[in-house]
C-alpha cells in the first residue's frame, strides 16, 4: 500500500509544463505531430478556446497548427504569482488570467492558460476535462524567459532551498503533525532518474524537471491543513514562512526545465 507521500509524489506535473515541453519539442522537428496532443493529455480530454481561425471550441489536436509557424524559443512556461509575475507581457486579460490560475503558456501572439473543469454525472461519478483559452498578445510582450534562471542556477537555488526547508521543518517538528509532508520531502533527497520531458532536453533538464514537478505536487500537499486541525494558526505561518522559498525555487526551476535549450 502507497503511503500519502508516496500518492503526491507520483501526481502528474502541471498541466502547462507538458503543453510547452512537448510543443516546444515538436517545433524542433524531435517528435511527430501526430503524438504531441496525445501526449499533453493523457487519458484527459482537452479541448481549444478562442484559438485562431476557429470559431468555437476544437480538440487540442485541431488547434496545434496554429503554433506551426513558431520556433522552439517562441514557447515559452510561465509560472506567475502575485508579487512575482515574470514573464508575463504587463497588465490585461491574458497577464490577470494566469495570475488567477497560476500558469501559462506563452507562444508568439498568443497567450494560453488551462481552466480545469469538473463534471458529475447522473450517477454521481465525477471526471475533469481541461479548456486551453487562447488570448492574443501586444506585439511588444516581453520574452517569458526575462529575468529566469537558467538550468543549472535553478538546480542549485533548487538544491540549495530543498536542503533549508527539511532543516526548518525538522525544527518545527512537522513529522509530528504532518509527517506525509516530512516523508515526501525527505524522498525527494534522493536522486529520481524518472522524467516526462521528451526528446531533446539535456541531461540536466531531465534532471531538474523530474525534482521540481514531484516537489510541486509535495508543496501543493503541504498547503492544506493537517488532518484534525492539529495545526494552529502560529504553526500554520511557521510551516508557510518555510515553505516560501521553496516554493519559488520550484517554480522557476520548472521554468528553467521546461524552456531549456532543446538539442538535436
Amino acid at each position: 500500500m502507497s503511503s500519502p507521500a508516496t500518492g503526491a509524489v507520483k501526481v502528474a506535473p502541471r498541466r502547462s509544463s507538458r503543453f510547452v515541453a512537448w510543443v516546444r519539442a515538436w517545433r524542433a522537428g524531435l517528435v511527430p505531430y501526430d503524438e504531441v496532443a496525445e501526449e499533453i493529455a493523457g487519458d484527459e480530454e482537452h479541448l481549444v478556446a478562442d484559438a485562431p481561425g476557429t470559431w468555437t471550441d476544437v480538440p487540442l489536436r485541431d488547434a496545434l497548427p496554429a503554433l506551426a509557424k513558431l520556433s522552439p524559443d517562441e514557447i515559452r512556461l510561465v509560472l506567475p504569482v502575485p508579487g512575482d509575475p515574470r514573464g508575463l507581457p504587463g497588465p490585461g486579460d491574458f497577464s490577470g488570467a494566469a495570475l488567477l490560475t497560476g500558469e501559462a503558456v506563452v507562444a508568439g501572439g498568443i497567450g494560453v492558460i488551462p481552466e480545469v473543469r469538473t463534471h458529475t454525472s447522473g450517477s454521481g461519478m465525477t471526471w475533469e476535462t481541461v479548456l486551453w483559452r487562447c488570448y492574443p498578445l501586444p506585439a511588444d510582450a516581453p520574452a517569458a524567459s526575462l529575468g529566469s534562471p537558467g538550468a543549472a542556477e535553478a538546480e542549485a537555488e533548487l538544491a540549495t532551498a530543498l536542503a533549508e526547508t527539511t532543516a526548518a521543518l525538522t525544527r518545527l517538528d512537522v513529522a509530528q503533525w504532518r509527517p506525509e509532508l516530512a516523508g515526501a520531502l525527505e524522498a525527494l533527497r534522493r536522486p529520481d532518474g524518472t522524467t516526462d520531458l521528451p526528446p531533446g532536453f539535456d541531461p540536466r533538464a531531465r534532471r531538474l524537471f523530474a525534482r521540481a514537478a514531484v516537489l510541486d505536487r509535495v508543496l501543493a500537499l503541504a498547503g492544506h491543513s493537517a488532518p484534525g486541525g492539529a495545526v494552529n494558526n502560529h504553526e500554520a505561518q511557521q510551516r508557510d514562512a518555510a515553505l516560501r522559498p521553496l516554493t519559488t525555487a520550484c517554480r522557476q526551476a520548472l521554468v528553467a526545465a521546461c524552456n531549456a535549450p532543446l538539442r538535436p
